[in-house]
């Protein structure tokens, strides 16, 4: 064995000790951090973050040394983005019970596949049952934990194209997409993960239709669906968004489902952070008819702030799922009628995932997670009504969940609001879109630790950096 190898294996439990006081440390100066640090601020003494990348070293200096190289080098450049007021994108965090499995993921280091060494996949098995309960869908869906939305997005539109090579007497899996010919799918406000899972599958962003929206919103006109489903007879896709992105409406599932009636169609549902609205009842009409869909995308590093990277995606077409991802060979697990988790996602090695999600719903249950959900929604709510008094803004859309879209009362161009947002990125980071054309920002809530007071900081911020640029 190498010897700083060795010496590290020696003080394992002292260096690992030690990791967990940095890691305390970074933890418990985020309030009191930069959301963003300035780019280009010098990190050290004579370390300058422009300088290029370092040299890979020829002999190691162990851990003790790698740890402060990180501290010193890079950890001053890393974001508070596990924080209360990172607003952007819709990160969450990761609460203390989702940390522990965390930690105890890498250290078990397990690859939850196959069921020769089944422990790993049992216990995903029973956090997916566990969320299946949480989302109120039915024992007709069955799950699997990918890395992410878009993986998730792609998964489930995999699914939807062997069902179309089904009804039109192909496999896809088999025949390649060019069996399908044409292939139509249809969303009013698809995200834009949509269109690269397109272009993986090899079904091409041209296939995406997008379907008028309701006015005044993102959600789709079922009228105007059910006119594109008929405009040509056949099988196709239906995107349906449960929470936008920028505005997070909702499209009305009950009524999309309804069209199966007269059309021939998949619906897929892409709930990446909306799903979580079924956690409060005062928002659950929100998500209802979620369990009607033949797929499903929901997003855990979201808002249920596990860390990155976690999702999970559902179907009720486990058999044309095995279909795509089926994997052959000696060493694998078996395929059958309960399909080892190798044989369901495009990856063969799987970390244990599940068990950061396992600890934080074991450790505070539908209640503890419910709190998070309503407690973000209420402070969106707070923001948005801090930016709609203050005269520099506009609020472009209603506050329907967790994510606040906004713009400058004057001159929204996207210049000013980038030196707005640079302004403020000590604060709160928040992120740039397009809302009906309009170059607007978007605050999004979704993490375990965000309370009032943070978004008091958060609107006095925005509203200093807006009267700076004036």
């Amino acid at each position: 064995m190498d010897r700083t190898l060795a010496a590290d294996l020696a003080r394992l439990p002292d260096l690992l000790d030690a990791t967990r006081r940095a890691a305390a440390e970074a933890l418990g100066s985020l309030d009191a951090r930069p959301v963003v640090p300035p780019g280009g601020q010098p990190l050290d003494p004579g370390s300058d973050p422009g300088s290029g990348p370092e040299p890979l070293p020829e002999h190691g200096t162990g851990t003790d040394a790698a740890l402060a190289a990180f501290r010193a080098r890079w950890e001053p450049r890393l974001s508070a983005s596990a924080g209360p007021r990172y607003l952007g994108f819709v990160t969450g965090g990761a609460t203390p019970a989702a940390l522990a499995g965390d930690w105890l993921t890498a250290a078990h280091d397990q690859n939850s596949n196959s069921a020769l060494d089944g422990a790993g996949q049992d216990l995903e098995r029973e956090t997916v049952g566990w969320l299946r309960e949480l989302f109120h869908l039915s024992a007709a869906h069955t799950g699997t934990f990918v890395s992410g939305a878009t993986m998730s997005n792609t998964t489930g539109l995999a699914i939807a194209r062997e069902w179309l090579g089904e009804r039109l007497g192909v496999s896809p899996a088999e025949d390649g997409a060019a069996a399908l010919g044409p292939v139509r799918v249809l969303s009013g406000a698809p995200h834009s993960s949509i269109g690269k899972a397109l272009s993986v599958l090899g079904l091409g962003r041209r296939s995406l239709v997008t379907v008028p929206t309701l006015p005044g919103r993102e959600a789709v006109d079922p009228a105007a669906l059910d006119r594109a489903l008929a405009d040509t007879p056949g099988p196709a896709v239906v995107v349906a968004n449960a929470g936008t992105v920028n505005t997070v409406d909702f499209d009305d599932l009950p009524a999309i489902a309804a069209l199966r009636e007269r059309h021939d169609f998949w619906l897929h549902t892409d709930a990446a952070f909306g799903a979580f609205a079924a956690l409060s009842p005062d928002h659950a009409h929100l998500a209802a008819g979620l369990d009607a869909s033949d797929s499903l995308c929901v997003d855990l590093h979201k808002w249920l702030n596990v860390p990155y990277d976690s999702a999970v995606q559902f179907t009720r077409r486990q058999d044309l799922q095995a279909r795509v991802f089926q994997n052959s060979a000696a060493y694998l697990g078996p395929l059958g009628d309960h399909p080892d988790l190798v044989h369901l996602t495009p990856e063969n090695s799987h970390r244990l995932r599940a068990l950061a999600a396992w600890f934080t719903l074991r450790a505070y249950g539908r209640r503890g997670h419910r709190e998070i959900v309503e407690r973000d929604i209420a402070c969106a709510r707070a923001l948005g009504a801090a930016l709609e008094a203050d005269p520099a803004f506009t609020l472009l859309a209603p506050v329907r969940l967790n994510v606040v879209c906004f713009t400058l009362a004057a001159d929204p161009t996207p210049a000013r609001l980038t030196a707005l947002r640079e302004a403020a990125a000590a604060e709160v980071f928040v992120t740039p879109t397009v809302y009906g054309g309009t170059p607007a920002l978007r605050a999004a809530f979704s993490n375990w630790r965000t309370t009032q007071a943070d978004v008091r900081r958060a609107a006095e911020a925005l509203g200093t950096a807006a009267r700076e640029i004036a």
